[in-house]
């Protein structure tokens, strides 16, 4: 069967981060220089081992594809050289990854922003009279672990067909076509950047195209066309809606153990007269912003809401690096995280509406080790809710979280088992290989014809990152064995990422081993990983189910805090 490897890379324990995918493609800003405007593209591309390449355009001096010498991105903090003009761009891209706001410098720094869409030089072909297949069409791509929402955006021009791509459960919009080939009833879409095609034979009543797409492997994809954009946004009813029965701030706090590091977050903080309890929720895996937004969903959004009408404030942060945050999230380990954490803390005992003896952490995934850890060192710590949080190693976690997905997505026990120990045997090779160059060269011949050439790089990048590196060998429950505070530690049955009957057993040991009188460790029946009621559990539901976070699953954390909070002195 072929290797669903480095779903470890990929998934890791909580999210789909596709944010570093998403900076390839066509972007334009327009640099205002002594007193000219000077239009600016620039264009990006991945090779075939992950590693970014970019050109870039100057079309009102007439100089076109001027090569970047250098294109960096760690997380969401971006930069090139352009060695030909003795030119360079630093900036920041922004949370759904339609814009880099920074500054060009090239003897002098102006301000540049460029926008992520149609490049201005595709921008001026002139339309042209509209085609039978002008207009919006979606469709869902099933990659097995997830399934993807895809909009095509078709006009026609003088020039062709232009055409355009959102993947909205990956944040990605206005992706640029590199070339649309349309022959009677046949349709070739293709977008370099990104190493992507559509072959789609369309329907003689024009309203379904039928075909594929390719992007390393190939999956079958049907797409409609759209009446409006109703048919293809997801409900997601659970987002409250302003005005807010409480107040929302948006605050500011710096690491002072980490120099560069500010944390950009949100405090709700209910109605009447304080001082309240609080909490501070902490995110899964990857760059989050403070709603760890995933696939559609915003949970921590829907659960900060749930608390604060409930009168508990909670704060919610960018992860560093990310959003309106500073610092380097691709540099960070749990280990950094857990000291932004702690920043949060000092932030929440500081405000005068916060009752400092009541202040607890709420973390998910990643984020539930993170409270552990903050936890075992930190007095100031009244209380912590694990979700989805592991008792076991990083490596164990990976292997079985591989093993069961296999399953999930057709593989049979045995098939699966040999999958799982492929991945255990490359997980040790990452942790027991110190020098960093015969890691990297072994990696990429190990995986080189496993997965698709595309993702050999990308997967490479991950799986020798400083976190992972970390986060292998971190055994969570050295830390909970040192928590007395109260624990309520919560997974869902169905999770297939960070699965109960693997972690729950040893979060419990841990704690009784503590001596740890005040902890409830359960699992909840039909959830998933995001907390969601499910049926199979598997990623490839987390965007079609409509619901963001369980009602019972938020009753139980609420009651659980409140009974808590009510105590506590």
């Amino acid at each position: 069967m072929t290797r669903r490897i480095v779903l470890a890379a990929l998934l890791c324990l909580a999210g789909f981060s596709a944010h570093a995918q998403n900076i390839v493609g066509d972007w334009q800003g327009t640099l205002h220089a002594g007193g000219a405007d000077l239009r600016l593209v620039l264009h990006i591309t991945r090779t075939t081992d992950g590693t970014l390449q970019a050109t870039l355009d100057s079309l009102d001096q007439g100089a076109t594809a001027i090569p970047v010498s250098s294109v960096t991105l760690k997380a969401n903090n971006f930069s090139l050289d352009i060695d030909a003009v003795h030119g360079t761009f630093t900036g920041k891209i922004n949370a759904d990854a339609s814009q880099i706001d920074g500054t060009w410098s090239q003897g002098q720094p102006l301000p540049l922003t460029f926008h992520r869409g149609i490049s201005a030089s595709t921008a001026e072909h002139k339309t042209a009279k509209p085609s039978d297949i002008d207009g919006d069409w979606w469709g869902t791509l099933d990659t097995g672990p997830i399934k993807l929402r895809l909009i095509l955006h078709i006009t026609n021009t003088i020039d062709g067909l232009i055409v355009t791509l959102d993947s909205p459960d990956q944040n990605m919009k206005g992706l640029p076509a590199s070339s649309a080939a349309r022959n009677g009833l046949l349709l070739k879409v293709e977008f370099q950047g990104i190493g992507g095609v559509l072959d789609a034979n369309i329907s003689r009543d024009l309203t379904v195209m039928d075909g594929t797409w390719t992007q390393g492997r190939t999956f079958p994809l049907s797409l409609k066309r759209a009446r409006s954009a109703a048919d293809y946004e997801r409900r997601h009813p659970q987002n409250p809606i302003k005005p807010y029965p409480y107040r929302e701030e948006d605050v500011q706090y710096r690491n002072k153990a980490a120099p560069g590091v500010t944390l950009a977050a949100t405090l709700t903080i209910p109605q009447g007269n304080g001082p309240f309890p609080a909490v501070l929720l902490l995110t899964g895996s990857g760059p989050q912003d403070r709603d760890e937004s995933i696939l559609g969903h915003k949970p921590f959004l829907v659960l900060s809401d749930y608390l604060t009408r409930r009168g508990i404030a909670v704060l919610r942060a960018d992860d560093r690096g990310f959003g309106k945050s500073t610092g380097s999230f691709a540099l960070a380990t749990t280990a950094d995280l857990a000291t932004d954490a702690e920043a949060g803390i000092a932030f929440l005992k500081s405000h005068a509406e916060i009752d400092p003896h009541k202040i607890g952490l709420i973390g998910h995934s990643e984020g539930a080790i993170i409270a552990a850890m903050v936890a075992a060192r930190n007095r100031d710590v009244a209380f912590i809710v694990m979700l989805a949080g592991s008792g076991v190693r990083g490596d164990q976690v990976l292997v079985e979280q591989h093993r069961l997905l296999a399953e999930a997505h057709g593989a049979t026990p045995e098939e699966a088992e040999r999958d799982a120990a492929e991945e255990r045997q490359l997980l040790t090779l990452v942790e027991t290989e110190k020098d960093d160059a015969t890691l990297e060269k072994t990696l990429r011949e190990r995986l080189s014809g496993q997965i698709p050439p595309a993702q050999v790089g990308v997967a490479v990048n991950q799986l020798t990152s400083p976190w992972m590196r970390f986060f292998l060998t971190y055994d969570p429950a050295a830390a909970l064995r040192k928590i007395t505070c109260p624990v309520l530690a919560l997974n869902g049955e169905k999770d297939r990422q960070v699965p109960p009957q693997q972690n729950l057993p040893p979060i419990r040991k841990a704690l009784a081993e503590a001596g740890n009188k005040n902890y409830e460790v359960d699992e909840l029946s039909g959830l998933n990983h995001l907390f969601q009621t499910a049926v199979t559990g598997t990623p490839n539901e987390y965007a079609e189910i409509e619901e963001t976070i369980s009602p019972a699953a938020l009753e139980k954390i609420s009651t659980w805090i409140q009974k808590q909070t009510a105590v506590l002195k």
